[in-house]
């Protein structure tokens, strides 16, 4: 049976603030806490409503209710399990051939899309200014499907990162370069902006080249794309050159 302090701080790990007093995070659900079992993030506690599932007897997996799982879970549905993880402190990073880099990104289930995205074109990094949503937030981690195992995320002054790269700074704008005509340098940072502002003026002055991903269709009651679907669109455009 779970204590009333343990469902009291489970439940405020849904706040940035009490993730980093106690340096703790959640991950739900028996296919992404699976993924862990790969990586290197470290798990506190696991509590499950069918323990057997996980088969891991190296673990100690506490058995709670189905009532208990709701009274822990973030989600509207709970899913089989609860895995408590330790934030570890970030590591010291640097330049990779391609990364992304986002500037403000605040929607969570963006952040999660975008991680997955990164994941599945082998980009092991992503920047992010310190105002992008907490990579640790349960809705992020639910959103990547376990992809946030696989990449680094980092949070840096964005300024002062995109000022010293030696990348080639790629922005996204609607009079940019077109992406099917873009010629994909060596090294370079895809840079997403906010989703209802764009990037700040800031991160524009640093920007090479820009880009932009074409409207096909004659409606123009499309204003514009989701920040994650355009990140897709133009992943699979620049990785399209490669054999």
């Amino acid at each position: 049976m779970l204590t009333a302090h343990t469902i009291k701080v489970l439940q405020s790990l849904d706040k940035k603030k009490f993730r980093q007093k106690y340096n703790l995070f959640l991950v739900e659900g028996n296919k992404i806490i699976c993924e862990l079992f790969n990586s290197k993030v470290k798990i506190k506690e696991i509590f499950s409503t069918d323990p057997q599932k996980l088969d891991r007897p190296d673990l100690h997996v506490t058995h709670i209710s189905e009532n208990e799982l709701k009274k822990i879970s973030m989600l509207q549905h709970p899913k089989d399990s609860v895995a408590v993880c330790y934030i570890e402190p970030q590591e010291d990073w640097k330049d990779r051939e391609i990364q992304l880099v986002l500037d403000g990104i605040q929607d969570p289930g963006n952040l999660g899309t975008i991680i997955r995205l990164a994941d599945w074109f082998g980009i092991e990094q992503i920047i992010c200014s310190e105002d992008t949503v907490d990579v640790y937030n349960p809705k992020v981690i639910m959103a990547t499907m376990g992809s946030f195992t696989r990449v680094n995320v980092v949070y840096t002054d964005l300024t002062e990162y995109l000022s010293g790269t030696e990348n080639i700074n790629i922005g996204t704008d609607m009079e940019g370069e077109n992406i099917y005509s873009f010629k994909k340098p060596e090294k370079l940072n895809l840079i997403l902006g906010n989703e209802g502002n764009g990037m700040r003026p800031e991160t524009e002055k640093l920007i090479h080249k820009n880009v932009m991903v074409p409207r096909f269709g004659k409606s123009q009651s499309t204003e514009s794309l989701n920040v994650s679907m355009a990140a897709g669109i133009i992943l699979g455009q620049l990785f399209s050159e490669r054999k």
